[in-house]
């Protein structure tokens, strides 16, 4: 088996296939091994090192031992050692496509004028693989412009860049979705499940009932059970509120500051949600203005500006009347 492999396919086959047993077996996540890992690289030069090393001994012992033959000795190994392949068929390709060469001794027929400080150039035809080639890149070249810049069949890079980039944007709201730490208060909801309820209350428990009373009916901070808000009473408004804290001076602390998660806000937010329209022990009067849902009607708003309206009409029409009476008394005087 030897004899039939050559060393120089017999070192590369091992060696990469140590190789790639180590990138199988080694985790590395999306780097190579042997970047992540810097030992593995001197592990795989050491590997090929030792390959080449017993190469190199193996083969001196056999010359050693072939040169201690007597003639008729010699003769007789190289009759009965196994013949090599000769990769007759590689080797016609190779030279066709490495062109004739010129022998060194013909070489005067198709060396040129030129002299560059004693440097002569020869004529040598170009061999068969680089004209190969060079045709090749010209049919390329042809069929990617036609193919690129004139019909528009497939898109350039910089189209491709601007297609990732617009899936990226939307693979990355669509894991934002998912990923429930990564909520802001554009994206946040409202959590209805029992177990974000049951967190909600927990962190209220320990972050909010100084100002809020347990039962949020509201001490120094205001009442959370009433419909007034002062800073919004939606979803995304009271997570704001929580995460970016209230007015000015006012004493609400921006929570993100403190620690809280954006999953905690968004719990916490939404069992302060779920306190409306329960009844605590001493509430706090209301504060801030009346919450109505994007959408609904205000029947309440709408009556008072129908008193409101009445009102002024009222009013207008006892000062015209008023106006009226004591110009008939000015023209009664005169």
């Amino acid at each position: 088996m030897k004899n039939l492999i050559p060393s120089y396919v017999r070192v590369p086959v091992i060696f990469f296939t140590i190789f790639g047993l180590v990138e199988y077996f080694v985790d590395s996540g999306d780097k190579p091994a042997f970047i992540e890992y810097p030992i593995i690289m001197l592990f795989l030069a050491l590997v090929l090192f030792v390959l080449i090393a017993i190469e190199g001994i193996v083969g001196s012992i056999e010359n050693v031992l072939f040169q201690s033959l007597d003639a008729s000795e010699k003769e007789r190994y190289i009759a009965n050692a196994p013949k090599a392949p000769q990769f007759t068929k590689l080797k016609a390709l190779y030279n066709k496509l490495k062109g004739d060469e010129k022998p060194i001794e013909e070489e005067h027929e198709i060396i040129l004028d030129h002299n560059y400080d004693g440097i002569r150039e020869l004529d040598n035809n170009l061999p068969p693989w680089w004209l190969y080639s060079w045709y090749a890149s010209m049919v390329f070249a042809v069929i990617y412009l036609f193919n690129f810049h004139i019909t528009g069949t497939s898109g350039t890079q910089f189209d491709e860049l601007d297609s990732e980039y617009a899936q990226a944007k939307i693979d990355i709201e669509e894991y934002k979705k998912t990923a429930k730490n990564l909520i802001d208060a554009n994206s946040v909801e409202l959590l209805t499940e029992a177990a974000d309820l049951q967190n909600g209350k927990k962190i209220f428990g320990e972050n909010c009932i100084a100002c809020h009373m347990a039962d949020g009916g509201g001490g120094i901070g205001p009442n959370l059970t009433d419909k007034h808000w002062i800073l919004g009473g939606d979803i995304k408004s009271v997570f704001h509120t929580i995460s970016e804290g209230g007015r000015s001076g006012k004493g609400m602390i921006s929570w993100k500051k403190e620690g809280l998660k954006p999953l905690e806000m968004a719990q916490v937010a939404s069992y302060v949600l779920s306190l409306q329209g329960t009844t605590p022990a001493n509430p706090k009067e209301a504060e801030g203005d009346l919450w109505q849902p994007e959408g609904a009607e205000a029947p309440e708003a709408i009556q008072g500006d129908e008193v409101l309206e009445g009102e002024e009409t009222d009013v207008l029409e006892t000062e015209n009347t008023e106006v009226l009476e004591i110009e008939d008394s000015v023209s009664m005087n005169n």
